[in-house]
């Protein structure tokens, strides 16, 4: 079905947007005067975590709730930016005093509990590096992400700690300090939180930070080798600010939400920075996705911009129309969606369900900001990403084999691309240039998402350039996948596809080839996906499970996802040159 542009007008009422003439802006825009925006620190310096909170103090917004937190179990906290500037100090004097600081991994495993705000922007503060983990992980992916971030402190509650920290604490050598958010002193290296916060002072002098130094380490899946580790800057809070007031419309007194899980860098970005960089409360529920829940807390808190991922959306839109009727959402003045591509159903189910479209945007790990997006100001053409923001130089580009690139013409499809130089470009992975060059050529970075552009500059998403998959809003690579399968004794090969599914966007799929004497059965098929289930975690794992007698290879050895995946949809095999086997065949 096609879509006709929804044109955008503000309602009766309504402030006009904070970007409205956008071709404007970007005529006379430059980071230089963006950053000059910023409070800034003696010497030239400049700290996230400086500009989130005592900043606003300076503003005048002391007072102001910083964070209203919303417990699973009906609690409620709300803490202003006096107090979270405090409480951060204490954690900043906390860290010094365990010999923690610039440049050293602080790393959380939590779910959206206040510690860890105050956690994050306590390390930001002392000038540690803050790394975020997925709750939702299983014990695998969190000892390597552990391990390769050589994170020294970790904030964690008792529970997740027994079920995955304890068991392998022997393998994290550079794991000093453990604290638990909700217990008491145990172990050696585990230790209260809260007792330790009690004996720190809330008084700290401004942090020592330059723009250029490591701020934030956010893990990201790969298609091959362990998961890439990407390196942020405290200069990259000038983007996080100015995104926040253009795109999600953010200004000072709003109630804002965003419901990405803090393990994950938007629930970084959009979850902690850029709301309260602009003043705004932040809402935080503590909960899972629930229907009737996430309606109360729209009319309940007076949701002024909502910020949530196409997942969420598809769920609300299967429960249908009707289950929103009844709850007042009229305080909503903007809705947006990332993770992946929002279908323009879900923009036109906005619109005519709750009021307001959602608004596509566009943006990676690696940008650590948004980059393309339908902004409030501008005309939505659903099912687009939207266009670049002022700043954001973008194109589909096709790479060459001397490494450079091809620029397109619009309705050609091909690589997205961004001209570097952008505050939040991530600055390397970690401990891993060769991966970091591999992201660029000239001075280009390659995306590897598929898109085109129309003839007004609005880019559409195609798929992948590689084999990664997004399932739910995560980003997945086939290597933690298939590596942990093949850990169990019946596994001699496996490989991992992303399946359409209409909720999750996708789903991960993968085919075994079997050792000999294992049978493939459906006792087995069960054990395999508990199997992985138990080691990855349900964000990971695999849903679906199909043996083959043996997997197509190219010649040298590697696995062709790609034919699986064209197996799996229907679609025709493409070029089979470099096929070993026949195909592979299945069981």
């Amino acid at each position: 079905m096609a879509w006709t542009t929804i044109c955008k007008s503000p309602a009766p009422g309504e402030p006009a947007p904070n970007l409205i003439d956008e071709e404007a802006v970007r005529a006379g825009f430059s980071w230089k005067a963006a950053r000059a925006e910023l409070a800034g620190l003696p010497g030239g310096g400049l700290n996230i975590a400086y500009e989130a909170v005592d900043r606003q103090i300076q503003a005048g917004l002391g007072e102001t709730v910083a964070l209203r937190w919303l417990g699973k179990n009906d609690e409620r906290r709300e803490y202003s930016y006096s107090e979270l500037a405090g409480l951060s100090n204490r954690f900043a004097n906390l860290l010094e005093r365990l010999g923690i600081g610039k440049g050293d991994r602080v790393c959380v495993l939590a779910g959206r509990i206040p510690e860890l705000y105050v956690t994050a922007l306590g390390t930001l503060k002392a000038g540690a590096v803050f790394c975020p983990l997925f709750s939702a992980f299983g014990p695998e992916p969190v000892r390597v992400r552990l391990l390769k971030s050589r994170a020294r402190l970790l904030l964690t509650t008792s529970l997740l700690y027994q079920r995955k920290i304890q068991p392998q604490r022997a393998q994290l050598p550079d794991l000093e300090h453990v604290l638990l958010a909700d217990g008491g002193d145990g172990e050696s290296g585990v230790r209260s939180f809260h007792a330790l916060m009690e004996t720190e002072s809330d008084r700290r002098a401004p942090p020592a930070t330059l723009p250029e130094d490591p701020a934030l380490l956010h893990f990201t899946s790969g298609t091959t080798g362990t998961p890439k580790g990407a390196v942020h800057v405290h200069d990259a809070v000038a983007a996080h600010r100015l995104t926040g007031r253009w795109v999600l419309d953010l200004r000072p007194g709003d109630i804002y939400w965003c419901t990405a899980d803090p393990g994950w860098v938007t629930g970084v970005s959009y979850g902690i920075i850029a709301p309260l960089t602009n003043g705004a409360t932040l809402v935080i529920d503590e909960a899972e996705f629930d229907v009737r829940r996430w309606y109360t807390i729209l009319e309940r808190e007076r949701v002024n911009v909502w910020y949530t991922a196409p997942t969420a959306i598809r769920m609300l839109m299967k429960a249908g129309a009707d289950a929103a009727r009844g709850y007042d959402v009229s305080a909503l003045r903007f809705m947006a969606s990332v993770g992946e591509p929002l279908n323009p159903e879900g923009v036109v189910w906005g619109l005519e369900t709750l009021g307001q479209p959602f608004h596509d945007t566009w943006w990676q790990t690696e940008t650590g900001a948004i980059m393309i997006a339908n902004t409030r100001g501008q005309d939505i053409r659903p099912g687009s990403m939207g266009r670049p923001l002022p700043g954001i130089e973008a194109a589909i580009v096709r790479r060459r084999t001397d490494g450079g690139v091809d620029l397109l013409e619009p309705g050609e499809e091909g690589e997205l691309a961004l001209r570097a130089g952008w505050p939040s470009m991530f600055r390397g992975y970690l401990e891993d240039d060769e991966r970091y060059r591999e992201c660029f050529a000239a001075d280009w970075y390659l995306s590897g998402d598929l898109a085109t552009r129309d003839a007004d500059g609005y880019f559409w998403f195609l798929g992948r350039a590689d084999d990664m998959i997004k399932t739910s809003g995560h980003l997945i690579g086939p290597f933690e996948v298939e590596n942990v399968l093949m850990g169990h004794p019946a596994v001699a090969e496996a490989g991992m596809i992303g399946k359409p599914d209409d909720v999750a966007g996708q789903i991960v799929k993968v085919f075994v080839a079997l050792k000999p004497g294992h049978a493939p059965d459906d006792t087995l098929r069960r054990e395999l996906l508990g199997f992985a289930r138990t080691r990855l975690g349900p964000a990971v794992a695999p849903r679906e499970l199909e043996f083959m007698t043996d997997l197509p290879k190219t010649r040298s050895g590697k696995i062709m996802r790609r034919l699986l995946r064209a197996r799996e949809l229907k679609l025709p095999p493409g070029d089979l040159s470099t096929l070993e086997n026949s195909e592979g065949s299945r069981i």
